[in-house]
Parts: C-alpha cells; structure tokens; sequence
C-alpha cells in the first residue's frame, strides 16, 4: 500500500470547489487537519473528506459564533 501525498491547500479547494482562502479559513477556525510543513500548510485527502463528511467544514456557525455574510 502507498503512503497518501501531501497536497496543497491550493489542491484542496479545487477538490472542494471553493476558495484557497476558505480552506485556511477552515483550517484556522474549523480545526481542519493541516499539518505545517516549513513555511506550507500541506494536507491529506482522506482527512479532509473525512472532516466534510463529519460536518467540519460546515460555516453556518462559525467557531466564533459569527454568522458569515451570504459572500463567504
């Protein structure tokens, strides 16, 4: 079995479909798993389908209990 690569958070919002930003927006105030690799924020596919999948990425009440604007 091969190890998973590391992938950007560049990566990770085209998996998405959403913004580079909402991904370190996520990262920063969901707790989705990243890991700092030098000065890069790499990631791991099956960890963040997994958080999705649990709900983690879900901005309809953000971890500061804000509401975001209908543009986040």
């Amino acid at each position: 079995m091969g190890t998973e690569p590391w992938i950007s958070a560049e990566r990770v919002a085209q998996h998405l479909g959403v913004a580079k930003d909402t991904v370190y927006r996520w990262r920063e105030r969901k707790g989705l798993p990243a890991h700092r690799i030098g000065r890069l924020w790499k990631f791991q596919l099956s960890e963040i389908d997994e958080r999705v999948r649990a709900g983690g990425a879900d901005e309809a009440q953000l971890s500061d209990g804000q509401t975001p604007s209908p543009n986040v």
